[in-house]
C-alpha cells in the first residue's frame, strides 16, 4: 500500500529564532512581516496572549500585557538555511522527500520496514535533535490524507505530534467530526457553496455524488474525493514543476520621492529576481514594474501604476536592469511619496531557449553572472552587485529587530569560548 507522510515545522520562523537563543524557550515570540509590519508567525505562548496572525506591530508594541513578548524582523536567509537543514535530515530516513513549502515536506513512506509510528517518531526526534525545530508528522494512503493527518497531529496535543490515518476506521471517525474546510485544497470561497448543498463535514464530502462535486469544484474536487478514500491521485513529484512567474516586491522603509532612489530600488528588485531565475535555470520573456503610494494615506496623494513589456528571454541582471529602468520612466510621476514597488517576471521557460531564428541562445554576460553568483554564494548575498542598485539605500525595508544570520553569514555566527 502506498503511504505518504507530511512533516510540518511548528511555528517555523519563531522556532528558528529559538534555536539560537535558549532564553526564548518558554517566552512568547512573534516574527513580523517585511518592513516590520504585522505578525506572520507566533509561538503558542504568543497566541495565548491574544496575538492574531496579521495583527499590526505598531498597534501592539505599547500594550502592557505584551511587554514580555520578543519581536523579530523577518530573517529569510536564516529561515531558508534552516529549512535546508531539516531536508538534509529527512533524506537520511526516507527514500524520497518533496518540499511543499519552507516549513512543510511530503515523505514517501511506502514499503519501509518496521512500524511507521516508530519511524516517524525517530524522524521527528532526529530533526529536533539536529536542528532544534519541533515538528508534527501525519501519514496516510494519499497526500491529501497525510495533510489532514498532520493537521490533526498539530491540533491535538494528546497525539504527541504524530497521527496515523492509514486505518479506514480511524479515518472515518475523524471524517465524521471534521469540517469540510479542513480538506487540503478547499478554500474559503468553496466552503459556502458546499455548505449550501448540505456538505459540511469531510464525511459528507467523501460520500457526496461525484457529479455534484464536479459541478462545484471541477475535476479537482473529484480527485480530492478519491484521495480522501485512499486512492492516490497526487504522486510525489519526480521533478520540480516549472513555475509560471515570480515577483520581487517590497514596502520601503521610508517614502521614496526621487526618481534616482526609485530607480535604485527597482534595479535591486530586478537583480534579486534574476538571481532566482538563474538558481532555477529559467529565462523570463515578460517583465512588469509597478509603484504605488500609501493606500491608507490618500490625503497625501494617491497614485499607482504599472508598465509591462515582452522581451527576449533573459536571466541576465544587467539586461533586466535596463528593461525595468525603461518601464519605470514610463510610469514615474513627480510629487508623490511612494511606499511600495516591485518587479514581476512571467513567460518563464528553461534557460537557453532560442527566441528567434537568428537569436543567440546564450547571452555573452552569462560568465559574469556565474562569477557574481559564485562570489555571493560564498561570501553572502550582495557581496558583489551592480552599482545601479545603489550604495546607501536608506529606503530599504525596516528591520529594526533583525537577529543575526547565524548560519549564512560568517561575521554573524555564534562564538563559543572554552576555559
Amino acid at each position: 500500500m502506498t503511504v505518504y507522510g507530511l512533516i510540518d515545522c511548528n511555528a517555523f520562523y519563531c522556532s528558528c529564532q529559538r534555536t539560537f537563543d535558549a532564553q526564548l524557550k518558554r517566552r512568547p515570540v512573534v516574527v513580523l512581516s517585511n518592513n516590520d509590519g504585522c505578525a506572520i508567525a507566533r509561538t503558542s505562548e504568543a497566541k495565548a496572549l491574544g496575538i492574531k496572525m496579521g495583527d499590526a506591530w505598531h498597534l501592539l508594541k505599547n500594550e502592557r500585557k505584551l511587554a514580555g513578548v520578543k519581536w523579530y524582523s523577518s530573517n529569510y536567509p536564516l529561515y531558508a538555511d534552516m529549512s535546508r537543514r531539516v531536508y538534509q535530515v529527512l533524506v537520511e530516513y526516507v527514500p524520497k522527500v518533496e518540499p511543499y513549502s519552507i516549513d512543510e515536506m511530503f515523505l514517501d513512506l511506502t514499503g519501509l520496514s518496521g512500524s511507521l509510528s516508530d519511524r516517524c517518531e525517530i524522524i521527528r526526534s532526529r530533526v529536533e535533535q539536529i536542528t532544534k525545530i519541533p515538528t508534527c508528522v501525519g501519514w496516510g494512503a494519499s497526500k491529501t490524507i497525510a495533510k489532514l493527518a498532520n493537521y490533526i497531529a498539530k491540533d491535538r496535543p494528546e497525539l504527541e505530534g504524530l497521527c496515523d490515518l492509514t486505518d479506514d476506521r480511524i479515518r472515518e471517525r475523524y471524517y465524521r467530526n471534521l469540517p469540510v474546510s479542513e480538506i487540503w485544497g478547499i478554500g474559503r470561497r468553496l466552503v459556502p457553496r458546499l455548505n449550501d448543498v448540505g456538505i459540511r463535514t469531510i464525511e459528507q464530502f467523501v460520500n457526496a455524488d461525484p457529479t455534484q462535486i464536479r459541478q462545484i469544484m471541477t475535476i479537482t474536487g473529484v480527485r480530492l474525493q478519491a484521495e480522501l478514500r485512499g486512492e492516490c491521485c497526487l504522486q510525489l513529484s519526480e521533478m520540480v514543476e516549472i513555475r509560471k512567474g515570480l515577483a520581487c516586491t517590497r514596502s520601503f522603509g521610508r517614502p521614496i520621492t526621487s526618481f534616482g532612489e526609485m530607480r535604485e530600488a527597482i534595479a535591486g528588485f530586478a537583480v534579486r529576481a534574476t538571481e532566482k531565475l538563474r538558481a532555477e535555470k529559467l529565462d523570463a520573456g515578460y517583465v512588469s514594474v509597478f509603484i504605488q503610494t500609501n493606500p491608507h494615506k490618500r490625503s497625501e496623494g494617491w497614485y499607482a501604476n504599472q508598465a509591462s513589456i515582452t522581451c527576449a528571454p533573459t536571466q541576465d541582471a544587467l539586461t533586466m536592469i535596463n528593461i525595468v529602468t525603461r518601464l519605470l520612466r514610463k510610469i514615474w510621476r513627480e510629487g508623490y511619496r511612494y511606499t511600495k514597488g516591485g518587479v514581476q517576471l512571467n513567460d518563464l521557460a528553461p534557460s537557453g531557449r532560442q527566441s528567434s531564428l537568428f537569436g543567440r541562445p546564450k547571452e555573452q554576460t552569462s560568465a559574469l553572472m556565474e562569477a557574481m553568483d559564485a562570489i555571493n554564494s560564498r561570501y553572502g548575498r550582495e557581496t558583489v552587485r551592480p552599482l545601479a542598485t545603489g550604495t546607501v539605500r536608506s529606503w530599504r525595508p525596516r528591520q529594526d529587530m533583525l537577529s543575526p544570520r547565524y548560519t549564512t553569514e560568517i561575521g554573524e555566527i555564534m562564538e563559543v569560548m572554552s576555559f
